[in-house]
């Protein structure tokens, strides 16, 4: 039997089969992680660090997980008293976990949506959302048309204070950002991880 390539072997191994929600009522819950193309959960410290930026308690917020995946992000929020959530994915594998967690969780205020992530927050446009978190999977070419389009249709589905979480291969300057009507107010770097919280540029 053909032993994997190294590269290969090293991913497998380090690929999580479950995380696990790290706060609020749902504290410790395990969430599946399905074998899927470019499917790359938020490693537990990079979502500890964006709940430290948005605040434990979120009671309330209305948000959308455009990319959900496993739902770590949205359903992280939704423990921690966020009173609307929208899951939204394509993959019928992924959707059937985010149902069957959904289900188990009694997680009335969670909404699990199948289609594409950025017509998703083009049909939300004006609706003064609290946050938009976006885990686009990274792809070849890093996905760059991906991430614009949803970055720039998130600006448009979020209130005038409201926040846009983006998770990348790569940092967003200003520069790109400002482009879109973003700026950052929160940013890190884990492994090959880039992680960034942005608000709307005020009006001019």
């Amino acid at each position: 039997m053909k032993k994997p390539a190294p590269s290969a072997a090293r991913a497998a191994a380090s690929a999580p089969h479950e995380v696990r929600i790290i706060g609020g009522q749902w504290k410790r819950t395990k969430l599946p992680v399905a074998d899927r193309p470019g499917l790359r959960p938020t490693p537990s410290r990079v979502r500890e660090t964006l709940f430290n930026w948005l605040g434990q308690d979120l009671s309330g917020w209305r948000c959308i997980d455009a990319f959900a995946g496993t739902g770590a992000l949205g359903l992280e929020a939704a423990s921690r008293g966020a009173v609307e959530v929208v899951l939204v994915e394509q993959d019928s594998a992924l959707l059937a976990n985010l149902g069957r967690i959904t289900t188990q969780l009694k997680a009335t205020g969670v909404r699990v949506e199948r289609g594409d992530g950025v017509a998703a927050l083009r049909q939300r446009a004006g609706q003064g959302l609290d946050v938009v978190f976006l885990d686009p999977p990274f792809g070849e070419g890093q996905n760059e048309a991906l991430y614009a389009a949803a970055l720039a249709a998130a600006r448009q589905a979020v209130q005038g204070d409201g926040l846009i979480y983006l998770e990348a291969p790569r940092a967003w300057s200003e520069d790109e950002l400002a482009q879109i009507g973003l700026q950052v107010h929160r940013q890190g770097k884990a492994g090959a991880v880039a992680f960034h919280l942005l608000r709307p540029l005020p009006a001019q």
